[in-house]
């Protein structure tokens, strides 16, 4: 296995930069990235925020996953979750192939509450489980939408592609979950469901934020708005609009836009304070916590790391909050902290994230980049962190 020095992200950016052709200076130009955070960068000194990554993976026309060395392979094949990617692909694959005649569907309720379990699965960080068992919910579900053709199995059939994008991403493979996407907006539009379709938009503007496209993301997260719009008034549509505005929060801060970014916060915290606690309503984690945690990703997103550290510092936690949102978190807290120079309490973080949700966060790309950055402080660490290290890969 290649060692840390020599596949950390400078170096892959390092060499996608002579394939192109370019100098280091003229790469910062390219990218608006200062020449000394570039150069610091390259040489495994400096972590790459997102928000470099994403400005050189443009200037570049490479995609950020590359630069961030997803897939990982190894590890999946260590942990022996790459064999369970292949069979999603494939149950993706034959979405307008009509029923297929080998399966033999359960009732619609049945495969209705096994796509809830599998959302279950995916929040407890199970993702190796609801792996497994979604090419086969995906076939039954892709056979009982075409064969009965109501609402309620397209949608059924929507949430299945949405689990489907949801396991992937955490997979570390962002063109799979993408193809999902494709899918669950496919599906969304058959069942006539705008809160969905609104959704779906949303998944693609974070999928954007991941690619480093931030002007698309919100474009993006903007038509699952005017899609909402459609919705009748409920609490489900003030759900999701509130979770919009959470993305779209994300989106402004990672493209600078402090204003906007603000903006959106306040707008979503109104909207939690009306609904309370809503983790539960089509699986997207809303409420008042949800809107503190994310005001701790916008201010690390902005670069004011003393700020989130406070931020997170003020955010309750409830007993039992959803483990992989939690852990998340905690990956963002440790991103925060290192920035501020708290070596040892960030890597209490990636513990932390690592307890809870062990299989998203070794194939987290921000765990990764943290880490590396730990490691290039080159401050006295605990004994357990080159363990950390080799159980990441790195």
């Amino acid at each position: 296995m290649p060692s840390h020095h020599d596949e950390h992200t400078g170096a892959r950016i390092k060499r996608a930069r002579k394939i192109r052709r370019l100098t280091q200076r003229e790469l910062a130009e390219l990218s608006n990235v200062s020449y000394s955070t570039l150069t610091k960068v390259e040489q495994g000194a400096l972590p790459a925020s997102p928000s470099v990554i994403g400005a050189v993976a443009r200037a570049l026309s490479v995609s950020v996953a590359e630069l961030n060395g997803q897939p990982y392979f190894e590890e999946l094949r260590q942990d022996q979750l790459d064999v369970l990617i292949q069979p999603i692909r494939e149950a993706l694959n034959v979405y307008d192939l009509g029923p297929d005649p080998d399966v033999r569907p359960r009732p619609v309720k049945e495969l209705e509450a096994h796509a809830d379990k599998l959302c279950e699965l995916v929040r407890a960080t199970n993702i190796k489980q609801a792996a497994a068992d979604l090419p086969a919910l995906i076939r039954e579900a892709t056979t009982t939408a075409h064969t009965a053709g109501n609402d309620r199995s397209w949608r059924l059939l929507a949430s299945t592609y949405r689990t489907a994008y949801d396991v992937t991403t955490k997979l570390s493979c962002p063109d799979l979950g993408m193809v999902a996407l494709d899918r669950m907006g496919w599906a969304a539009e058959r069942a006539s469901d705008p809160v969905l379709a609104a959704i779906r938009q949303y998944m693609r503007g974070v999928a954007y934020l991941r690619a480093g496209d931030y002007r698309t993301g919100r474009r993006l997260v903007r038509l699952g708005m005017s899609a909402l719009d459609q919705a009748d008034p409920s609490r489900v549509r003030d759900v999701a609009t509130g979770q919009l505005n959470l993305g779209s929060a994300v989106l402004a801060a990672r493209g600078m836009d402090d204003d906007a970014a603000g903006a959106h916060l306040d707008q979503a915290q109104r909207i939690a304070d009306r609904t309370g606690p809503a983790e539960a309503v089509h699986w997207l984690s809303f409420g008042p916590t949800n809107v503190g945690v994310h005001r701790v990703s916008v201010l690390a997103e902005l670069g004011r790391y003393p700020e989130a550290v406070e931020a997170a510092r003020k955010t309750p936690i409830p007993d039992g909050w959803i483990p992989s949102r939690l852990a998340h978190h905690y990956t963002e807290v440790a991103q925060a902290l290192m920035w501020t120079g708290r070596t040892e309490a960030a890597f209490k973080n990636l513990q932390k994230a690592r307890k809870l949700a062990p299989q998203q966060t070794r194939y987290h790309s921000l765990v990764r980049e943290t880490y590396a950055g730990l490691e290039s402080a080159k401050r006295r660490m605990p004994d357990t962190f080159s363990n950390y290290g080799a159980w990441l890969g790195m």
